[in-house]
């Protein structure tokens, strides 16, 4: 088999892992249920790789952690979805405000924690 033909089925397994998951743990590593922890969708994504990756770091990479290799990679996967979701939401939270990161020629106002924010509204 040739490496076009490997990607493709590598990647089919990835994407009937990640859809048989998520159906069997109803949409859970993007949108946590929080009963124990309120963290957002990309923290808990990325405690669940580093735990992952402790595995493979302390077992090695073998037949026996090609499963842990799999996760890890739908991780990543559910982490890029997961951070263009919050990229969405932040840019639509901003929209509904009035605000923008940025917009040339508005004066800037520092929050508690530092962030910079630049709003397009008139006086502020």
């Amino acid at each position: 088999m040739n490496t076009r033909k490997k990607l493709i089925r590598k990647c089919n397994d990835l994407k009937d892992l990640l859809l048989d998951k998520n159906d069997a743990y109803g949409d859970s590593a993007l949108n946590p249920i929080g009963i124990f922890s309120g963290l957002k969708a990309t923290e808990s994504i990325k405690i669940r790789l580093d735990d992952k990756l402790k595995r493979i770091a302390n077992v090695g990479v073998s037949d026996e952690t090609e499963d842990t290799l799999m996760d890890c990679a739908g991780y990543m996967i559910l982490l890029m979805i997961a951070i263009d979701n919050e990229s969405n939401n932040i840019q639509e939270r901003l929209r509904e405000d009035g605000t923008t990161s940025y917009t040339v020629g508005d004066s800037s106002e520092e929050d508690p924690v530092g962030e910079v924010w630049f709003s397009n509204k008139s006086g502020t």
